[in-house]
């Protein structure tokens, strides 16, 4: 039960963030030292999270739907995965 309080909490938070993130300027053209290109630039937040879901063959909005720590947990892992297959 506990699981599903944080859940739902943690949902409507993620709702209330989405909506004051779009609100937000963001530095969009260079991100820790690296030049963002220029069509990221221009995408939305759920549209880098569609861009994520074709690159690497995802479910449409499954990428989106995750919460934030799945996002960045599977980011770390498919950087890891592409920097091993060119190495």
């Amino acid at each position: 039960m506990i699981q599903w309080t944080i859940r739902k909490i943690l949902a409507v938070m993620g709702h209330v963030y989405v909506f004051l993130d779009k609100r937000l300027n963001h530095e969009t053209e260079v991100i820790l030292d690296r030049k963002i290109s220029d069509d990221f630039q221009e995408m939305s937040r759920q549209e880098l999270c569609n861009h994520i879901e074709k690159r690497f063959s995802l479910e449409h909005d499954s990428f989106w739907n995750l919460e934030s720590t799945q996002k960045i947990r599977l980011g770390c892992q498919l950087a890891r995965d592409l920097k091993e297959r060119y190495q």
